[in-house]
């Protein structure tokens, strides 16, 4: 009787729970104010992007911004996370929308969706799928047919994801986004006529709505871009802007002279980027503006309250006037209340004082972090050089270098290599390097080419019968600004010597990396600055989140367990420790995997309980 009652309770708990989902809310914007079922609503939210987070882990992350007063999650969608080959979706596993959502409902949050198509978000190519540009009829972020054939097939199964969670449908999906701080591209591309550019947004928020998108929808710009980021039938939201009269005015101005007033995105730390310092944004900055917003009645978004990590190759880019590209870090820390591997951090108890002073009831209690482990010295038992798995490759051959996108290839690393029949000594130019590359001679190393400097040329020597080799890493497209239309990766316009152009005979290997090659057991001597390829089996009596300290290697990937962690470029920091979730350990024998591109002679790795991301290497 007792296994029968059992049995009763979990029908109904099951069917209590489904009732629950199924209940039809309504959220609208009325009269100047956003209203959730019937009743003004202010929206307290935070930015977590689901690919960033082990899925395993998305629950505790959601219950700790329950936990810190918030009623909101916010998330973009990455196109290129989930197109994984031109017209292959997935969604299932660690790429299942609807399990986020349905865990943020579940832990009592309500949800805004940032489909893009593009998003930003320091992420590779601003959530493009990289295939596009091998189009050469397509370009991105315009009023281009191609381009728009594209977005609308995304649009349409992102609509599969969502319309059946928006509240109106009893999901807790509240708001989408219609494109993405669209105001910025129009500023930096003046080229394009401003009607144009207008025709093109309006195009996405049409596909939206044609998809069945019934939420609001807004956008999101500087308060000073909204002329050209606006979009009729959106609301208009502000990014970053601290100074409730310009947030006001801003809106005011493009929302028919009234609310609601949202900062789409408030900073609370900020984006850093490999050999530049780690940044920070103080707790008390942090706190004043909250409670400024708190008190002038403005819905706002911390981005970000969680950043998590960029594992794989999944970080984008930025450049500027001293930098070609500025590749972003491993880590997404983001210096957010809750830190990479989601504990509460002093900003995020002084923000959870805050909303407590406004809630009635007490909030939750904050969830315990994640175990933590520290992995003592694990020695590799291969090593092998990657010329000696290059060597068992069929290259591809042409008379100049291809790139990437010629090779197909998205990610990872290509090898280009050519023997010469005279004798070479002068200066190797790779004005087209994309993005960054070792040199060598029959093997051996003879320098760095690295877009990140501008250092796109070295002296070099070869004799007849030589063969140089140029390993290229692409360190991920650049996801904002104007040069977004200029990402194909690899060498990308001729090779010199002395200014005359080497053509005839190139062979390129790609190294994608999208699984680990196979070593040999058999161990050789491995010249310094090698390219190696390393692996060892390790136990565990428990498992537990931990931090791969790298500062004893200089550049390249580590896998764990078959998944890409992510870069490490420890020869100039910020960032020295890989973060590598518990969720993906096991007890018993694990393997690690990593990818050197300059191998000094370490032969073992460890692990420690805590990040390095402020060590920077002069």
């Amino acid at each position: 009787m007792k296994n029968f009652n059992k049995y009763i309770c979990i029908i109904l708990f099951i069917l209590s729970t489904n009732l629950a989902f199924s209940q039809k809310g309504n959220f609208e914007i009325k009269e100047g104010q956003f209203l959730l079922n019937g009743k003004p609503f202010i929206i307290y939210s935070g930015e977590m992007h689901y690919p960033r987070v082990p899925s395993s882990y998305w629950k505790h992350r959601l219950q700790m911004m329950k936990a810190m007063g918030l009623n909101t999650v916010t998330t973009y969608v990455f196109w290129n996370y989930h197109e994984e080959a031109p017209g292959k979706w997935n969604f299932s596993g660690e790429k299942d929308l609807q399990k986020f959502i349905k865990t943020a409902k579940e832990v009592g949050l309500y949800v805004i969706i940032r489909p893009g198509p593009y998003v930003c978000a320091e992420w590779e190519f601003g959530g493009y799928p990289w295939w596009l540009q091998k189009n050469k009829e397509l370009e991105i972020r315009t009023d281009n047919k191609a381009f728009l054939e594209e977005c609308e097939k995304y649009i349409n199964q992102l609509a599969k994801q969502i319309v059946p969670l928006q509240i109106n449908n009893g999901g807790p999906v509240i708001m989408v986004q219609a494109e993405n701080e669209f105001g910025s591209y129009v500023a930096q591309r003046k080229d394009i006529p401003l009607e144009q550019h207008r025709k093109y947004s309006h195009k996405i928020k049409d596909m939206l709505l044609k998809a069945g998108i019934s939420t609001p929808l807004f956008t999101s710009d500087g308060s000073s871009l909204f002329k050209g980021g606006s979009v009729e039938g959106a609301l208009p939201t502000a990014n970053g802007e601290s100074d409730i009269d310009v947030l006001k005015k801003s809106i005011n101005e493009y929302n028919n002279g009234k609310g609601p007033y949202m900062v789409a995105e408030y900073y609370p730390g900020w984006l850093d980027h490999w050999a530049e310092p780690f940044v920070k944004v103080s707790t008390e900055e942090v706190l004043k503006q909250t409670e400024l917003y708190i008190k002038n009645g403005i819905s706002f978004n911390y981005y970000m309250i969680h950043g998590g990590t960029n594992f794989g190759f999944t970080s984008g880019a930025n450049y500027d006037k001293d930098h070609d590209i500025q590749p972003d870090l491993t880590s997404y820390d983001y210096d957010a209340p809750i830190n990479e591997a989601g504990w509460a951090t002093p900003k995020y108890i002084a923000l959870r004082k805050a909303f407590q002073k406004i809630n009635p009831d007490p909030l939750p209690q904050v969830p315990n972090p994640i175990k933590v482990i520290s992995i003592p010295e694990i020695k590799f038992s291969k090593i092998n050089s990657l010329f000696d798995t290059t060597d068992q490759q069929k290259p591809v051959v042409n008379n100049q270098p291809l790139t990437f996108e010629d090779l197909n290839t998205g990610h990872g690393y290509v090898l280009y290599r050519r023997k010469f029949d005279k004798d070479q000594k002068g200066i190797l130019e790779i004005k087209g390097l994309r993005d960054y590359a070792n040199v060598y001679v029959n093997g051996i190393w003879k320098g760095e080419l690295n877009r990140v400097n501008k250092k796109y040329d070295l002296d070099i020597e070869i004799k007849a019968g030589n063969r140089l080799e140029i390993l290229v890493e692409n360190m991920g497209r650049i996801n904002y600004g104007a040069d977004i239309v200029h990402n194909v990766k690899g060498i990308i316009s001729p090779v010199k010597i002395n200014g005359i152009e080497v053509s005839g005979n190139w062979e390129m290997l790609p190294l994608p990396f999208d699984t680990f090659p196979k070593l040999s057991d058999k161990m050789k001597n491995i010249a310094s600055h090698s390219p190696v390829v390393q692996e060892a089996e390790f136990i565990l009596n428990e498992t537990g989140d931990t931090f791969l300290d790298m500062r004893k290697l200089g550049k390249g990937i580590v896998f764990i367990n078959g998944k890409n962690i992510g870069r490490y470029w420890s020869k100039v920091g910020p960032q020295q420790t890989l973060y590598i979730p518990g969720a993906w350990l096991k007890k018993g024998s694990n393997k690690i995997q990593i990818f050197e591109q300059i191998f000094e002679n370490n032969t073992s790795i460890s692990s420690i309980d805590h990040p390095i991301l402020e060590e920077l290497v002069k």
